[in-house]
């Protein structure tokens, strides 16, 4: 097993860089750095310069917009990207539904809405959680009953990340009620405009509000938005989540975060000296950087296996990544926290502060409670060990 990256594969992170020097807008790159939110129109307007670029669906077959890359590629350029920082494409189209669309979906479907999603025409959110089915998402109970040629949806998303901003929503609906839970599921694509939506934000522990609840009251949808098969929902969504499920170990963002600590670790003091001094810091610090080496080490042996096999089949060990990469996004966090002390106190960014240098403190706060949810999402680090137990450990 090779772990070392090939002169090709040094020469295309090389490239990568200079691309993100060249491209990126540096307030994009300003505000990633400083934890701060991003506009809607700041972040569509690089997606379209990736496009451009070819870049923006770079995993996608190239019949369909891909690069064609390795496997080891995207690892490069999906890192670069969280190191630099730059915005990753929006995965709800680009790595959810897109891959959906053009594995499952028709041919008009494939022609409308895959250029579309690469150039991010249309914003997607993802209709799956409801009140009482999260973990249980099989027990969903938003309706679709079909009249003639169309469909009238009836139920409520919710948690539904950035729906404020959807043109579409890819909708996991019950089409039929006397099927087993799994059996009576369809896929359907919901045009955010149609009549009947409500979206409703719901703000989050970090004062933001990234996460909506999506009412439904008798929107009537196409037949022809129905991805595939009619009650094989259930089949669509779980090799979506198959694909969301990937690269949840974000190597390059706790890199990107510790550089960080680094780099501002110096400006603050604990007990009269400078808290890099402090031994126990550098202790929890110094941890944290091992147990990073040991995930990108654990990723690359996936890759390894990947690039030396060629099977391309997700590889249960995969969960590791998603337990141990939550854990390290949550304990940088609480670093930074420690760092800046009573400066990540509550804030309102309307209010600003005297002292313009240290207002990006305040954004670590919001970060810190943001990310406990990482080791929710995506399936449970719970989830992820019962899989391990059983794939990897046979228990």
């Amino acid at each position: 097993m090779d772990l070392a990256f090939t002169k090709e594969e040094q020469a295309f992170r090389k490239e990568v860089r200079e691309f993100l020097r060249e491209n990126v807008p540096p307030e994009v790159r300003y505000k990633l750095v400083e934890g701060r939110h991003l506009s809607k129109d700041e972040m569509v307007a690089w997606w379209r310069i990736l496009n451009k670029n070819g870049w923006c669906v770079s995993h996608w077959p190239k019949e369909h917009g891909g690069t064609g890359w390795t496997s080891v590629q995207h690892y490069i350029f999906k890192e670069e990207l969280q190191m630099y920082p730059a915005p990753a494409p929006l995965a709800f189209g680009v790595s959810m539904v897109g891959p959906v669309i053009y594995t499952f979906g028709n041919e008009a479907q494939k022609k409308l809405y895959l250029p579309r999603i690469a150039n991010m025409d249309d914003w997607w959110c993802q209709g799956f959680s409801e009140p009482e089915s999260g973990s249980d998402l099989a027990s969903l109970r938003t309706k679709a009953e079909r009249k003639g040629d169309k469909y009238v949806i009836n139920g409520q998303k919710t948690w539904t990340t950035l729906a404020q901003y959807a043109d579409m929503m890819f909708c996991l609906c019950r089409t039929d009620p006397s099927a087993k839970n799994q059996s009576g599921i369809s896929f359907i694509l919901v045009d955010m405009k149609s009549t009947g939506i409500t979206v409703r934000p719901i703000q989050t522990i970090d004062g933001g509000y990234e996460v909506n609840e999506v009412f439904l009251d008798d929107v009537e949808v196409s037949v022809e938005n129905l991805v595939g098969e009619e009650n094989k929902g259930w089949s669509y969504a779980k090799f979506l989540l198959g694909n969301e499920r990937t690269g949840m170990a974000r190597v390059g963002i706790s890199k990107e975060r510790i550089r960080h600590l680094k780099a501002v670790v110096s400006k603050f003091v604990s007990e009269g000296g400078p808290m890099i001094e402090d031994s126990a810091f550098r202790e929890r610090l110094t941890f944290c950087e091992i147990e990073l080496k040991a995930l990108e080490l654990t990723q690359l042996r996936i890759l390894a296996d990947d690039r030396t096999e060629g099977k391309g089949k997700l590889n249960p060990v995969s969960s590791v990544l998603k337990i141990k990469g939550s854990e390290l996004q949550q304990a940088t966090t609480e670093l930074l926290m420690e760092v800046v002390g009573p400066f990540a106190a509550p804030y309102h960014e309307n209010f600003g502060s005297s002292n313009e240098a240290m207002n990006w403190t305040a954004q670590i706060a919001p970060s810190y409670f943001n990310t406990r949810k990482v080791s929710i999402y995506g399936g449970s680090n719970e989830i992820q060990r019962s899989i391990i137990a059983k794939a990897v450990l046979g228990l």
